[in-house]
């Protein structure tokens, strides 16, 4: 995968397979620990701790589909080629966090990618799906959840295009205020 949008994407959808209902997103650029954080929290299904340690197995699936599942043993590849790591939490019940750290400054490292779109696509594709992105960096903070703007809107569904576009503006915008000048 190029980026790290698409990370959240493939990610994403595992969450949706598990059938979350709320998906939390976060990304941490702590550059002074040299550390980009990528955080992907559910409340879907869990898994006990036996799936969870085959999951990035990439000739594990729990697919019918497919008897191969790439997406996980990708980010986990990508991850430790960047010097870092990534890590399941989940119980049965109590959903999954999905927490990949890649070594900020190192130049393997996927850019960041256009998470503006990926978002704004998922929410588009997921309407009954609550989403909460936040980006963290030393310069600010963004935070978007579907729930406020769902509010916002009143009868307006959120796939309609001109949610859309406003969802994929808002994060954009937030995100050039808190990547200190330089655009992400």
């Amino acid at each position: 995968m190029e980026d790290i949008s698409l990370y959240i994407l493939d990610l994403v959808q595992n969450s949706i397979a598990a059938v979350a209902t709320l998906i939390e997103v976060s990304v941490i650029e702590d550059l002074q620990n040299d550390k980009l954080i990528l955080s992907i929290r559910d409340n879907g299904v869990g898994m006990d701790s036996q799936v969870a340690k085959k999951v990035t197995d990439p000739f594990y699936t729990t697919r019918t589909t497919r008897k191969v599942g790439l997406g996980l043993a990708f980010v986990e590849a990508a991850a430790q080629a960047c010097e870092g790591n990534l890590q399941i939490f989940s119980q049965p019940g109590n959903g999954t966090e999905v927490r990949v750290e890649f070594k900020y400054h190192h130049i393997d490292r996927p850019p960041l990618g256009r998470i503006d779109q990926t978002m704004a696509a998922l929410v588009a594709c997921n309407p009954s799906i609550d989403f909460v992105y936040t980006h963290i960096t030393p310069f600010g903070r963004l935070n978007f959840d579907s729930r406020e703007v769902r509010q916002r809107i009143g009868d307006l569904p959120l796939d309609h295009p001109e949610v859309v576009e406003w969802i994929r503006e808002y994060i954009r915008e937030g995100l050039d205020e808190i990547s200190g000048g330089g655009g992400v």
